[in-house]
């Protein structure tokens, strides 16, 4: 990659990245709820997140091996497959 393309990928990241930022404290600061109420969602939100990337991670492991860990049973036949 050149360099004027990595400066502009970086740009494209930063402005994203503030502009979700921006867009967040003045989502808080308009919001119609109080305070507390907004901040117990935030907290909620935060640990429903956690649990939901906690299963989703997870889940990739086991699809990733597939065989939940038990690869000492297979065998290689010779061809392109294990079995």
């Amino acid at each position: 990659m050149s360099r004027s393309h990595d400066n502009a990928v970086t740009t494209t990241v930063l402005a994203l990245a503030s502009g979700a930022l921006l867009g967040a404290v003045a989502a808080l600061l308009l919001a119609p709820a109080p305070g507390r109420e907004t901040r117990r969602k935030l907290v909620d939100l935060q640990e429903g997140a956690g649990k939901r990337i906690k299963e989703y991670a997870h889940d990739a492991r086991l699809k990733v091996t597939g065989t939940k860990g038990k690869t000492e049973d297979l065998q290689y036949d010779g061809g392109d497959a294990w079995i």
